[in-house]
């Protein structure tokens, strides 16, 4: 099996503007990604998506640093690295929304790219790959679910 892309694409009956608010706002990724999001989309930016909480043993913390934040089009972010370093793709896993205009809609299109280059050793990358798709399969439908809301909501 090839362990080196991840996509994922559906369609919904909301607006580019409003998908892309929903991906790349902290409020937002709170409730469809369930992790507190420190960022500002704006490329270059570092922040830290956090699941669980902080004031337990039971946390997990990954920096992000946004890539591309081109309204309402297209948000990118590098982000499994190391804390502390600098996102390079030598280290990190680029993740890319693409938002096209569908009618009415928009079609989302991720892809998520870079395990290879992480020089993980095979095993390693073979679970970090499949623990990325199921992950992106859920959270996408979490995604899916919290857009239909807000856009039933309008």
């Amino acid at each position: 099996m090839e362990y080196g892309r991840i996509e994922r694409e559906f369609r919904i009956d909301a607006s580019p503007e409003v998908v892309y608010k929903v991906i790349s706002s902290p409020a937002h990724i709170r409730e469809w990604w369930h992790a507190e999001a420190l960022l500002e989309p704006v490329p270059g930016t570092v922040g830290e998506l956090v699941w669980g909480d902080k004031a337990k043993a039971e946390v997990e913390v990954v920096s992000i640093t946004v890539v591309d934040a081109e309204q309402p089009r297209l948000f990118s972010f590098r982000w499994v690295y190391p804390l502390g370093e600098v996102a390079t793709p030598a280290n990190s896993l680029l993740v890319t929304f693409e938002l096209v205009p569908s009618g009415t809609g928009t079609v989302v299109r991720l892809t998520e790219v870079g395990f290879r280059e992480i020089g993980w050793e095979a095993a390693v990358l073979e679970k970090q790959y499949k623990e990325h798709s199921v992950g992106w399969t859920m959270h996408l439908a979490s995604l899916r679910d919290y857009l239909g809301q807000l856009v039933a909501a309008q």
